[in-house]
């Protein structure tokens, strides 16, 4: 019989819906019952599209002799993507537990849900030294018997850390932080095939974008070489997907040659913006076409009719881990024929004795040649095999914040590789937003599955939309986007923002009450709220002039900065916001009856830090005023004229882009 899971619309909790434990959701229920029945709670916490949830699920949640043993507990599935101040509480009590974390997320914890155990994935016995659930759990059952007052002072203990855990003392923004990150990644930086560290690696895209930034910012070309060489050799190995454009999660070994195969929207969206921005400072023609790849993949297999993007797709096809994406020898030449599929096992190391399980994981590692020139026919007809094949499982949840990122990255690769059908993408997903994200108060929804919003939205939504509608503006101009993105920062400083310890906590003012109130910081798989909210409001102070949003950045800046002092490598994302703060600042506003081409072009060739653009015409002349008050003072005109002012100090208008002198 289905349990309590089959009335919920994630994706990931009614594929528990089956299991022979009795879950429930997050509901105040589950937490009535366990302190009506003085039982302790079992909390999973994972993801749709996660291997080893899945495996936990199947070895032991499926298993009515480890059913039988969580009698002893009510049970709680959580879906972390769907509730990620939830999974933020208690990944940190993991952490402060055993020093790791990870999915699935295990937690024992009382029914005032204050966490006495915690661990990731456990094996249904006891193998190779690891505890399995089949002996845990008898014994946290008894210890809750028996040692209750133990177990109690732990939480207890526990708890206060992660409440006070959100105080912090603020620091002083500085150039020093932006250096010491370079170097400390230099010293971790693998020079042989990229990335940073040893295996497993990870695209950390947020990480290359700062040392591009900082490369051309600073004149460090090291920085510009971390970078290249980590984007090169994920292009080549077989973490990027060559027959279906896209990346997955992470590589398991050193050369990136095999990934762990999940897809998420976020990470796709963030190496596009990676990948662009090394094609604008290099001119590597490469570089546009893994961002078009991966692009054309999210348009292709991660787009929701209407508009959105889904959240990923899974490592596991039928049960087995990357069976969607290996091949051999003999399937190529079967679907391509003997000379031609000879060739591309030639190019794509496809071998008899396989490089994943005795089958192959196409990569280009030891290839020759202009990548993919040519192979588009044969990868097509090998996509077309591979989905008759068998299927992946698609996530179809949509989040909010990941769809800002997909929005950013698709508005610039539209206006970057002067590809419309990527900008006409961003758009129509923003309007998506727009329409069915958005309560009747204008307030934002973290998800929406099944056509049903859920969720009040966090600071990472908030903060991820409000960028992607100033690349919006940025790359059309439109007051509208303006407005919005005006809008959602003030609402940000109103409903999240810690006016006595700086910073910004993850959940609203008056959002659901857990045992502690995170306040994110640190640059993880995705950028944290409190880093973009840092490069939000320096994008707005700049944009409008208004004292509120500069006064926010100011205070924003010292919080994170008080964050990073110790590894600022940790914190990329919020560097980059950093920089701008620290770096020229200039505010260009021109009016007239069109938009330039050589502006266009010139945006497209040049860094957008510490360049801000506003377009002044009669028809937006007063919601502008309202937005940016100083532009009040500046007359409107059909023809073009442009007006800048850097540093303070402001130049005599002029009637081409090239009398600006703006730097090349």
């Amino acid at each position: 019989m289905p349990n309590r899971l089959e009335h919920e619309k994630s994706p990931y909790l009614l594929q528990h819906k089956d299991n022979a434990v009795d879950w429930y959701p997050w509901r105040q229920e589950a937490f009535d019952r366990a302190a009506s029945e003085d039982k302790p709670i079992f909390l999973s916490i994972g993801y749709s599209t996660c291997h080893w949830c899945h495996v936990m699920a199947h070895e032991s949640f499926e298993d009515p002799e480890v059913a039988a043993l969580l009698t002893d507990f009510v049970c709680i599935k959580v879906d972390r993507e769907e509730r990620p101040d939830i999974d933020a509480v208690y990944m940190a009590a993991c952490q402060a537990l055993t020093g790791s974390g990870g999915w699935p997320l295990t937690v024992c914890m009382t029914p005032r849900q204050e966490p006495f155990f915690a661990g990731t994935y456990f094996p249904k016995r006891a193998r190779y030294g690891q505890p399995g659930l089949t002996e845990l759990l008898p014994q946290l059952s008894a210890l809750w018997r028996t040692d209750r007052a133990r177990l109690l002072e732990m939480a207890g203990q526990l708890t206060e850390m992660l409440r006070q855990a959100a105080d912090s003392r603020p620091g002083e923004p500085e150039e020093a932080l932006l250096q010491r990150a370079y170097e400390n990644l230099w010293r971790t930086f693998d020079a042989a095939w990229g990335g940073f560290g040893s295996a497993p690696k990870f695209p950390s895209p947020h990480i290359l974008l700062f040392l591009l930034q900082y490369g051309e910012r600073a004149d460090a070309p090291q920085a510009l070489l971390m970078a290249e060489t980590t984007l090169r050799a994920m292009a080549a190995g077989g973490i990027f997907d060559h027959i279906g454009g896209g990346f997955s999660r992470y590589a398991t070994d050193r050369a990136w040659r095999i990934p762990h195969f999940e897809k998420m929207l976020y990470d796709n969206a963030l190496l596009i913006l990676a990948f662009c921005e090394a094609f604008r400072q290099t001119g590597n023609a490469l570089y546009a076409e893994v961002a078009r790849r991966t692009a054309d993949y999210m348009l292709r297999e991660l787009t929701e009719e209407s508009g959105g993007f889904y959240c990923g797709q899974d490592a596991d096809s039928d049960g087995i881990e990357g069976k969607y994406y290996a091949f051999t020898p003999d399937e190529v030449i079967r679907v391509l024929g003997r000379e031609d599929g000879a060739e591309f096992c030639r190019q794509y190391d496809i071998t008899q004795k396989g490089n994943f399980e005795g089958k192959n994981i196409p990569n280009r590692i030891a290839g020759d040649g202009d990548a993919w020139a040519g192979d588009d026919l044969r990868l097509q007809r090998l996509y077309e095999y591979r989905r008759t094949r068998t299927a992946l499982f698609t996530d179809r949840k949509i989040l909010l914040s990941w769809n800002g990122w997909a929005i950013l990255a698709l508005a610039r690769a539209g206006c970057l590789l002067q590809e419309p059908r990527y900008h006409k993408a961003a758009v129509r997903a923003q309007k998506w937003i727009r329409k069915t994200m958005t309560d009747r108060e204008n307030r934002l929804y973290l998800r929406c599955c099944g056509q049903e919003t859920a969720q009040t939205g966090q600071l990472e939504d908030y903060a991820v939309y409000t960028l992607a509608l100033l690349e919006l503006y940025r790359g059309t101009f439109e007051i509208q986007y303006l407005q919005e993105a005006v809008l959602r920062g003030e609402q940000i400083q109103e409903l999240f923002e810690d006016r006595e310890h700086g910073g910004c906590f993850m959940t609203p003012h008056q959002g659901e009450r857990l045992i502690a109130r995170p306040k994110e910081s640190y640059d993880g798989a995705l950028p944290s709220g409190n880093s973009v909210t840092a490069l939000v409001w320096e994008r707005l102070a700049s944009l409008t002039g208004r004292i509120e949003f500069r006064e926010a950045a100011d205070r924003q800046q010292r919080f994170m900065a008080g964050q990073m002092k110790e590894t600022p490598q940790a914190y990329c994302f919020a560097l980059l916001a950093l920089s701008e703060a620290l770096g020229p600042h200039r505010e260009l506003l021109f009016t007239g009856n069109r938009i330039p081409k050589e502006l266009a072009s010139y945006l497209r060739e040049h860094a957008a830090a510490g360049l801000s653009v506003l377009y002044k015409t009669a028809e937006n002349e007063a919601e502008l005023s309202q937005l940016a008050p100083f532009t009040a003072a500046y007359p409107v005109s059909e023809e073009t004229v442009w007006y800048l002012c850097e540093n303070g100090s402001c130049h005599a208008p002029v009637k081409t882009l090239d009398e600006l002198g703006l730097p090349l």
